[in-house]
């Protein structure tokens, strides 16, 4: 909580600024973003457009609100969530932590897809080198400067694979532009873009860059503020940009001169893996090996991203946790690795995982902004309107998403 007596900020360190940005991006960009942003493409097409657009302005506000109170407070989310009403802070971290795990499994398989699409690795070889390396990041002397730079190295293959991907397909980018604004069937359009919405910010995904940013000693003085917002704005441009150069490399494939290609969209929406299959028929064999490297880059990111923020939520349980943060960590992605090796598999995990991303946003951004104008919580810092209320709305639409994604849970069983 802000204090006037609280020591000086650390200088705003550039290298941990856009550490912690790619982290919240990278976490975002993990296997379902890349399944899902292609096979929404195929059906929709350029009408896709309108849905990545809304789905940016409203990760933009927010997690925009949710890292500005994390700033001002000095808190993590659980303690924000603790002084609104006590003992919602341990449902918060219940609810992320059970999802996180979820997540990390199909991350770590999503490691081995890239692996497998680059060198032909057998899955199992694939998920074990995949913790492996996750595991080595966190046990080095410097693991959390290590999580920074692997965050902006893979950042930078992802942006630079999709680009290079996006040129060759040569898409519709015109009629792309047109079709924000004046999109085909849009009633149909709003359950993908709550179902997005949850996979761009839901979860762990919000607070991983923010939490990034409490270790490295920011936080609870109102100047902070600006610089988280930095941060986020950082994190949110590249994962939209990825979005949008996946959408426009999907669409390329997807039609010619404007028009669908129908043999091209059925061969994506049969493929077991949707985007690999359109990096192929984008770029021919290449496709493949460069779509093996952005998905290793987004699964190894995604892996650190999860379980770093989930042990970042169960340390607010106990002193203990905090100060053997990086041994829960690796026992975290050794548990996802050790699972996903059981399962060999991890379509359950993941139908769980959006279930309970769904009911996790609406409840943390809810929580974030009751507590953003109480003075326990934040001190003398005052929480714009103008960013309050449509953070109000966004609440609004990810509690519909809870809603439609609830019945995801009775999938399990069947």
């Amino acid at each position: 909580m802000s204090e006037p007596n609280k020591p000086a900020a650390p200088a705003k360190n550039t290298s941990i600024m856009l550490g912690a940005a790619l982290l919240m991006a990278t976490s975002a960009i993990g296997p379902g973003f890349l399944t899902q942003t292609t096979t929404f493409t195929a059906k929709y097409l350029a009408s896709f457009a309108f849905v990545i657009v809304m789905v940016i302005i409203m990760d933009m506000i927010a997690q925009t609100n949710i890292w500005s109170v994390i700033a001002a407070s000095g808190l993590r989310g659980p303690e924000i969530a603790n002084k609104v009403l006590p003992g919602l802070g341990v449902l918060l971290v219940i609810l992320v932590v059970i999802g996180g795990l979820a997540f990390n499994i199909g991350n770590v398989g999503g490691v081995s897809l890239g692996l497998n699409a680059m060198f032909g690795l057998h899955e199992k070889i694939g998920v074990a080198l995949g913790g492996a390396l996750a595991i080595c990041i966190f046990l080095s002397k410097s693991g959390k400067g290590v999580v920074d730079r692997v965050a902006q190295i893979a950042g930078a293959i992802i942006i630079l694979v999709m680009l290079y991907v996006c040129i060759m397909s040569k898409p519709p980018v015109g009629e792309a532009a047109v079709r924000i604004f004046t999109p085909e069937n849009p009633g149909d359009l709003v359950p993908v873009m709550l179902t997005l919405l949850g996979g761009s910010c839901g979860g762990y995904i919000t607070f991983s860059g923010a939490h990034r940013l409490l270790d490295a000693g920011y936080g609870g003085r109102k100047e902070d503020v600006a610089y988280f917002r930095k941060s986020v704005r950082t994190g949110i441009c590249v994962s939209g940009t990825v979005r949008i150069l996946l959408f426009l490399a999907v669409l390329g494939v997807c039609t010619a001169g404007g028009v669908a290609v129908a043999e091209n969209i059925k061969a994506i929406n049969e493929a077991s893996n949707p985007a690999a299959a359109a990096f192929e028929l984008a770029i021919g064999s290449a496709g493949r090996f460069l779509f093996g490297l952005g998905l290793f880059a987004a699964g190894i990111t995604s892996v650190i991203g999860a379980a770093y923020t989930s042990v970042t939520f169960l340390s607010t349980l106990h002193p203990f946790i905090k100060k053997n943060d990086r041994w829960f960590i690796i026992g975290f992605i050794l548990f996802s690795t050790l699972t996903m090796l059981i399962l060999g598999g991890a379509k359950r995990m993941v139908i769980l995982a959006g279930a309970v991303n769904g009911l996790i946003l609406p409840i943390s951004l809810a929580c974030v902004l009751l507590g953003a104008y109480k003075a326990k919580i934040v001190g003398d810092y005052k929480h714009p309107l103008w960013l309050a209320i449509p953070g109000w709305i966004v609440a609004g639409f990810a509690a519909w998403l809870a809603v439609k994604a609830l019945p995801n849970l009775a999938n399990l069983f069947k």
